[in-house]
């Protein structure tokens, strides 16, 4: 029976870019032997074991990210790995100090800046969008609005703003202390005729219906490319809330972390979501007190405040829901 290897999981991006060798390379074959990991084969072949997500990404012949099998062969170019179906080619061994012809290129994404985040306790908002024009309920791009932002408030004419609403408290599931507020972007506007205390706006750009009683933060452009990188420290959370407050959660999700800059967090990092195993006592000899765990999926980090973080979810092989447990370790 072929055994079954554990390999360090995993990075899909929503836009995931992945370098490729030119045409012409002609790469060489590798057959994975008993103890190969991705995260291994990632150190020995391209000098960076935290490359191993873009491995893994890029290859749908490993299906199940748990495993990985003696025999397999792998295709190694100078700034990839490909793992798949045995290669009509004379097998090359690879050696172990083999020299590449240059360095794997970062995997990047793009988000646009609609993942929302948490504004934590204690942080305040520039201004409220204090009434619509005409008394209207909803507005949305070209419209005018009015917020509380004055040239007291150290206002002036061109100021733009982005526009949020609070979608509610978020508790931490297994601690049930309060995180912060869950908001969510609405659009952006820019402050047109100023009073001592008030202004006049004009909403430049909208994602959804804007009402009295938004917030104003100082603009930002929150559509960024985020290389993935690795944490410099051991990192455990949980999932605290969802993007959609949907339970149950898949590919693409965007979901809120209680990990952020104080806990050592940065955007580009990937944390794996695992669950614990209960072991069966009944079939063992001596008392079990721990299994290694289930990893289920791996979210990448988009955004970071003091204490929470967004992220989207890039790979899961089950059900992912709020409460889970994220982590990474560096010694995978």
């Amino acid at each position: 029976m072929k055994k079954h290897l554990c390999l360090a999981l995993l990075f899909l991006g929503l836009t995931a870019t992945a370098p490729f060798a030119a045409a012409q390379e002609q790469p060489t074959i590798y057959t994975i032997v008993p103890g190969d990991t991705l995260w291994g084969l990632s150190q020995r072949f391209l000098k960076d074991p935290y490359y191993w997500p873009n491995v893994w990404a890029n290859n749908q012949a490993v299906g199940n990210p748990h495993f990985i099998y003696p025999g397999q062969k792998v295709r190694i170019y100078s700034d990839r790995i490909e793992i798949g179906p045995e290669s009509t080619a004379p097998a090359v061994p690879a050696p172990a100090s083999q020299e590449l012809r240059e360095e794997p290129q970062a995997v990047t994404f793009t988000v646009n800046g609609s993942e929302g985040f948490l504004i934590e306790n204690g942080t305040k908002p520039s201004g409220i969008v204090i009434s619509l024009h005409q008394n209207r309920e909803m507005a949305g791009a070209d419209d005018i609005v009015y917020t509380d932002i004055g040239r007291a408030q150290g206002g002036n004419p061109g100021d733009r703003y982005q526009i949020f609403k609070k979608i509610g408290p978020v508790s931490h599931p297994v601690t049930n202390v309060i995180l912060g507020q869950q908001v969510m972007p609405l659009g952006e506007l820019q402050l047109s005729e100023l009073e001592d205390n008030a202004s006049k706006a004009i909403i430049t750009k909208s994602f959804q219906e804007i009402s009295a009683g938004s917030f104003l933060l100082p603009y930002q452009d929150r559509k960024m490319t985020i290389a993935l990188k690795s944490p410099d420290r051991d990192l455990t959370g949980y999932i605290v809330q969802t993007q959609t407050g949907n339970t149950a959660l898949a590919v693409n999700d965007v979901v809120f972390l209680d990990l952020g800059k104080a806990q050592g967090v940065q955007p580009g990092n990937m944390l794996y979501i695992v669950r614990d195993v209960v072991p069966d006592q009944r079939y063992a000899n001596a008392k079990i007190e721990k299994l290694p765990v289930e990893v289920v999926g791996a979210l990448v980090v988009v955004a970071t405040g003091m204490n929470s973080s967004t992220a989207v979810i890039v790979k899961s092989v089950d059900t992912v829901y709020r409460g889970d447990r994220v982590e990474m370790k560096k010694s995978r």
